[in-house]
């Protein structure tokens, strides 16, 4: 079985939400989560398991999951999203394909049933209780907050991965996967989480109305290669600056050949060694897309209002004489790149500020054409100025390294206008 957890009722700081709390949650009075901060909400979401020890035991190494079988516990998460919600989100335009995909297995293999257009209701519900249908419903954070399932129940067997922390999604045919490692039920208010490449079945067992049940697919496209891509660019883009052989011209025909020659592969092991060596001694790595996309695909920050306070600045406008601080850190990115300026022919380096207030949650993780960054970009010799604000509480704004009072004040009324920083 993967690690189990039970909350414990002794009342120590790893048991559960007190029931007290619990109880007014299913009276309709405030959720056991907590949304004051991504952090925070993920760390009620695993709740009793604390956010250091599920990383260190368990993020990318074993299945975990947590049984909360005392009845009261078990609407844990399940004000935030049930089947009879669909009724209400079809009224406001929803679509096959885009936003609802029906589907059934039929002889091991998925059978998509949609059908063509917008979703109505009446059928969904038709295709779900006639025809024992799976209803998966895309990218639900567009209209609720974080959700996760909790009707019914659903039978799960875990195999070991055939590739550890596959990148890609794949179908394995039963003779390599073997018998199940675990085998258990999850009902309302459990939570199982399995690392990526985990070889995973589930159905809802015989003669249960339906199952409800959320997947949170998260950290795609982050791992160490995809860091090492991301940045080996910007490192040679450097290098080339102060080293005459990486600017040098490739031998001639050397593209035409079918394989590799030994010569151009020891050439470029040699360049690696360089780079490697030049890596060791800098701190300031430029990154070319990872937290450019990180920012554009964020959610924007929760907010229970119509989020106006994200896209138009509020407060006092700030002064040579105003103390600022940074806000919505979380949704914030800083970093280093060249000049994307495509008439600007010297490429020199400049500082991009990319942030998620002003990106869209109704299109979110849809393969938006539209979607596009939200930021600003400054001179590289506003770096340390923008630290500053960065590794600061608060900060004067006389205090900020810049030569001019009118680098220092045009800096911060440009963050102040993007709504990145407040007046204190």
């Amino acid at each position: 079985m993967p690690k189990k957890v039970k909350p414990a009722g002794d009342g120590k700081e790893e048991g559960p939400v007190p029931c007290k709390q619990v109880k007014l949650e299913a009276a309709g009075g405030p959720s056991p989560l907590n949304h004051d901060s991504p952090s925070g909400l993920f760390e009620s979401l695993i709740s009793p398991v604390k956010t250091e020890t599920f990383f260190k035991e368990f993020w990318e190494q074993k299945p975990l999951l947590i049984q909360r079988d005392d009845p009261v516990l078990a609407t844990y998460y399940r004000s935030l999203f049930r089947l009879s919600d669909l009724k209400s989100l079809c009224s406001r335009g929803m679509y096959y394909g885009r936003d609802v995909n029906v589907c059934r297995c039929v002889n091991g293999k998925k059978k998509v049933l949609n059908k063509d257009g917008k979703v109505h209701f009446l059928q969904l519900r038709k295709d779900f209780d006639q025809k024992r249908a799976t209803i998966q419903f895309h990218q639900p954070q567009r209209f609720k907050v974080f959700i996760l399932q909790l009707e019914g129940e659903k039978h799960w067997r875990l195999y070991h991965p055939t590739v550890p922390l596959a990148r890609e999604y794949s179908l394995e045919a039963e003779d390599r996967i073997g018998r199940p490692a675990h085998e258990f039920t999850l009902k309302p208010g459990d939570l199982l989480y399995f690392p990526r490449g985990t070889v995973h079945q589930a159905d809802t067992p015989s003669g249960l109305a339906h199952s409800t049940h959320v997947t949170i697919s998260t950290y795609q496209s982050s791992s160490w290669g995809d860091f090492l891509l991301d940045t080996i660019s910007g490192l040679v883009f450097d290098t080339a600056k102060a080293d005459v052989e990486l600017r040098a011209g490739i031998p001639r025909q050397l593209l035409l050949q079918v394989e590799t020659t030994a010569v151009a592969t020891r050439k470029l092991s040699g360049f690696l060694r360089m780079l490697a060596d030049r890596l060791e001694g800098t701190r300031e790595l430029l990154s070319a897309d990872m937290k450019k996309d990180f920012a554009m695909n964020r959610l924007p920050p929760y907010y229970v209002g119509d989020g106006a306070e994200l896209s138009t600045p509020g407060g006092r406008l700030p002064g040579l004489d105003s103390t600022v601080r940074l806000q919505f850190r979380d949704h914030v990115v800083l970093t280093v790149g060249p000049d994307q300026d495509p008439s600007d022919e010297t490429r020199e380096k400049m500082v991009y500020i990319y942030h998620s207030l002003k990106n869209r949650r109704d299109t979110h993780m849809m393969g938006n054409e539209e979607t596009e960054s939200h930021g600003l970009r400054f001179p590289l010799s506003h770096i340390d100025a923008l630290k500053q604000i960065w590794n600061s509480s608060a900060i004067s704004v006389k205090d900020l390294k810049l030569t001019t009072d009118e680098e220092k004040q045009s800096l911060v009324l440009a963050l102040w206008t993007e709504c990145l920083i407040q007046v204190v």
